[in-house]
């Protein structure tokens, strides 16, 4: 009884908000960053994206991170947010590349420590230093995306500026699978949880994972049938230019700032060819 009143409780608490994994954007968030128009907050990300990759200076992703991402996602109000959902996606991931990079990384000269035959090599975490800067850089630029920008409202963005539909749908569908599959995982857990499947601790956690697996994969696949019936009933792929019923505002000057941030993502990547900053 009292695990079915907890299990209540915390289904509350995420239906009212204060799931600190939830993703969505809330309906009352009004930031300046929040009225953006999506576009150029999608333009951000791709930005500060491939000016981590481009240039090749260990920390200029840390850089690049704590002057553009961070000032961003603090300005929009969703700090509380960001954080922990980015160390939960990037610190497994950090750790992965750390250890491979670390003790397998070819061509090196210094070692730093030795365990057993495995040698962990100075010349690999350097690069693994840079490799999850960059994906830090990267994760953080397309959650800032993620947490102030609803799918409907980027898709109707995109369709305004005459993009393919197959385009605008590859691209809302890539931004909305991290918080559907979010949300069902929870919902599936609060299930679990309501018959009397015991999910505290670590332990606990671990094994609820293989009896989530299942209606996971499966509720995604019939996710995928429903959205191909809705697509067809909408007129999915005809070649006549679908009437937007949403209009989604935008300035001069974004269109302006888009196209600076498309001029520097450029002058990055030339950059990095000419090999300037090395």
């Amino acid at each position: 009884m009292s695990s079915g009143i907890a299990c209540w409780r915390s289904a509350a608490s995420c239906r009212e908000g204060r799931d600190p994994m939830d993703i969505s954007p809330r309906p009352a968030d009004g930031s300046p960053v929040h009225r953006l128009n999506p576009l150029t907050k999608l333009v951000f990300a791709v930005t500060v994206t491939v000016s981590a990759f481009a240039l090749t200076m260990t920390w200029w992703p840390l850089l690049l991170f704590c002057a553009a991402v961070l000032p961003m996602v603090i300005s929009s109000g969703t700090l509380r947010k960001f954080l922990p959902v980015l160390l939960a996606l990037w610190v497994p991931i950090a750790l992965t590349v750390y250890l491979i990079q670390g003790f397998f990384y070819p061509e090196t000269s210094r070692v730093v420590a030795g365990i057993g035959p495995l040698e962990l090599k100075y010349e690999g975490l350097v690069f693994a230093t840079q490799t999850a800067l960059r994906i830090m850089v990267l994760m953080g630029g397309f959650l800032l995306l993620l947490l102030t920008t609803r799918p409907g409202e980027l898709m109707s963005a995109m369709t305004q500026r005459g993009m393919s539909p197959k385009t605008v749908y590859v691209v809302s569908a890539a931004l909305q699978i991290a918080p559907a599959l979010s949300g069902r995982a929870q919902g599936i857990l609060h299930a679990q949880q309501a018959r009397g499947l015991p999910v505290k601790g670590l332990r606990g956690r671990i094994r609820a994972l293989v009896p989530m697996a299942g209606p996971l994969i499966l509720g995604a696949l019939t996710d995928v049938g429903d959205r191909a019936v809705a697509m067809e009933t909408r007129g999915f792929g005809i070649s006549r230019r679908p009437t937007v019923l949403t209009e989604v505002p935008d300035t001069a000057a974004q269109r302006v700032a888009r196209t600076v941030m498309g001029l520097c993502a450029l002058t990055a990547v030339v950059v990095n060819v000419l090999g300037v900053l090395r």
